[in-house]
């Protein structure tokens, strides 16, 4: 497991042969939560805990000094997902998820804040991980997009993608995963909000590089295409082109 030093704010500890990190704010509570086996089975038993789907269920619950979290089980994705299953090599991703999640805010792109990850020994150098991010409330675009009924509403959600995109170009941050089902329309007055979700493999580069806000964009695009036929509006030439612009991308 990674010996590195954990960022400023967060702890390291051991609970059983599980190495842990969380912030300092939940981390008595973490390892409250740990003493009986992993976080996320620990997240699976609590009295109203909301199951998530995903490319496994997460569960949404509330440590005991009251932070509303989503506790992730990290599994691998992709056409060798059936033989990999949820074995990493050690550290696995959840350290690159935490320093990208902390990079990302910094640099004013919203995600969920990730306040916790424990790193379980599996298989010989093998490892499971679960992840625990603060609770964002919101749906996934997709669902919120079904929901529109005009073009008028489908622009109020561009706008808000809009605002991801500049975000990421700003950042330099390219996001490989960067789908609908990845994007979060978090709930909230004024303005929506997209938030990105699953930054593990996010990779940073030069802030305002085009070529990486290039790559997110058809990223993006590509997935609305696969989602097209679960859209009740489709997007406009229009609309395509204000995200290229928000991409820096040429037309």
């Amino acid at each position: 497991m990674s010996e590195a030093s954990p960022p400023a704010g967060y702890t390291s500890f051991q609970v059983g042969r599980a190495q842990v990190v969380a912030h300092a704010s939940v981390a008595d509570d973490v390892r409250a939560a740990m003493s009986g086996g992993t976080l996320h089975a620990w997240a699976a038993r609590q009295p109203g805990a909301r199951a998530m789907k995903g490319r496994a269920t997460a569960w949404a619950t509330t440590l005991r000094g009251g932070a509303e979290i989503v506790v992730r089980h990290s599994r691998h994705g992709g056409l060798l997902a059936p033989l990999t299953g949820d074995l990493f090599r050690s550290p696995t991703r959840a350290p690159r998820e935490l320093d990208a999640s902390l990079r990302l805010a910094a640099a004013g792109v919203p995600t969920p804040e990730v306040l916790a990850y424990a790193v379980y020994p599996a298989i010989g150098p093998f490892v499971r991980a679960d992840v625990a991010s603060r609770l964002l409330r919101g749906s996934a675009l997709p669902d919120v997009w079904t929901d529109t009924l005009t073009v008028d509403d489908t622009w109020v959600l561009v706008g808000a993608l809009t605002r991801l995109l500049t975000a990421l170009r700003k950042a330099g941050a390219f996001h490989p995963d960067l789908n609908v089902r990845n994007v979060l329309i978090a709930d909230g007055p004024g303005e929506p909000l997209a938030a990105v979700l699953d930054v593990d493999r996010v990779v940073f580069g030069t802030p305002g590089d085009p070529s990486l806000s290039a790559k997110n964009l058809r990223r993006l695009l590509r997935s609305m295409g696969k989602e097209g036929i679960g859209f009740r509006v489709n997007f406009t030439s229009r609309q395509v082109q204000r995200l290229r612009d928000a991409a820096g991308a040429p037309s």
